[in-house]
């Protein structure tokens, strides 16, 4: 069983849904505001400065290292120089919240079920064969 049939990516368009339903606001207004963030956040990664939002995370860059990569069409190795990445580090806050997610944790337990019922099977199968053998 594969999670991502299980989970739905969630979109720009639909957290501006959900803000705007939650808070009362039009949902043009609050599209421009999240584009506006999004927008400040991208301007001060690339002056790289780090964002720090308490109980949400904090965005910063990093400089990688120059390393040889591999093309995966050709199998050619080719050098990958030296380049800055956009990072996200959750805070400890997010981290409990998204440990506590029961749709999550749901989802979770009846992949466990699944595959702990197709052990089983496969187990019994093997028994079948071994005493018809």
């Amino acid at each position: 069983m594969n999670l991502k049939n299980h989970v739905k990516n969630i979109t720009k368009q639909d957290l501006v849904q959900e803000a705007a339903k939650s808070s009362g606001h039009p949902q043009l207004e609050i599209k421009e505001v999240a584009e506006q963030f999004m927008r400040l956040v991208g301007e001060y990664l690339a002056q790289e400065k780090t964002i720090e939002i308490r109980g949400f995370g904090t965005f910063y860059t990093k400089e990688r290292k120059p390393r040889p990569a591999r093309n995966p069409r050709t199998g050619e190795i080719c050098p990958l120089g030296r380049r800055k990445v956009a990072l996200f580090r959750y805070s400890a806050d997010m981290k409990t919240q998204i440990r506590e997610v029961p749709e999550l944790t749901e989802v979770l337990s009846e992949v466990r079920n699944s595959e702990s019922v197709a052990s089983a099977e496969s187990v019994e199968m093997a028994d079948s064969n071994l005493l018809a053998g």
